[in-house]
């Protein structure tokens, strides 16, 4: 019994909210409104804003005993924006950073298609919410295992192509918003103006295009095995 809660308790996801809340609305909030000079200042404004998305992927990292290539890249963003904000960097390297991390994510979506073994599969296609072994043998059945590598690789592209949008659009955001200089009250102010919009302007739209890619692989799944979407994943 023991086991079995040790176990769910590992496998239990983070809520949404929280990772919102404690990742761009907090620290949104204390760049806006409280890190002028009459309350924490431009540099403890910042390193107190920084805190808790820094401490929230600390506090993701012991839950989950385990730090994916996703977390790692989030972390390092953060404490990359906290190393040119103190260091009073040219905002440049702001919209530079803030491009380089979904970019390098969308080359290695990319790179993983072009050697024949796309990271959405590996992600997305996983024994824990699909009956591979079941799904792979009803493909081979049908002659149809070639098709579904290759439609797996065109969503794989597609994928690659949501990471673009993600770098184009955080680098044009960054450009617009951030224009005054690190370590003043006015750039931690725009910081905290651009973290709060990036999410409807970027995440959500990067979102909703990954759903629409999971409901294409499913949609491909079922054209190309003849089974229904209970009959490919577990019950529980």
């Amino acid at each position: 019994m023991t086991t079995s809660g040790q176990n769910n308790s590992k496998g239990k996801k983070n809520n949404p909210l929280f990772e919102v809340v404690f990742n761009i609305i907090v620290p949104s909030i204390i760049l806006m409104k409280f890190s002028g000079p009459e309350y924490l200042g431009t540099v403890v404004g910042l390193i107190v804003a920084l805190i808790f998305p820094v401490g929230y992927g600390i506090y993701d990292f012991i839950k989950a005993r385990s730090l994916n290539f996703i977390s790692l890249l989030g972390f390092l963003s953060t404490l990359l924006t906290g190393g040119i904000a103190l260091f009073e960097l040219n905002v440049e390297w702001l919209a530079i950073k803030e491009a380089a991390i979904p970019g390098i994510i969308g080359l290695t979506v990319l790179m993983s298609g072009f050697f024949g073994k796309p990271l959405l599969a590996k992600v997305l296609l996983n024994s824990i919410l699909f009956k591979l072994d079941v799904i792979y043998d009803t493909l081979d059945a049908r002659g149809n295992t070639q098709r579904f590598k290759q439609q797996i690789t065109k969503a794989n592209y597609i994928l690659a192509l949501t990471f673009a949008f993600s770098s184009t659009m955080n680098y044009v955001l960054a450009k617009w918003i951030v224009t005054s200089p690190a370590g003043t009250v006015e750039f931690n102010e725009q910081l905290g103006e651009m973290t709060l919009l990036s999410y409807p302007i970027i995440a959500i739209p990067s979102m909703l295009a990954m759903i629409g890619i999971f409901f294409y692989v499913i949609k491909v799944i079922t054209k190309l095995t003849g089974m229904k979407f209970e009959q490919m994943v577990h019950s529980q």
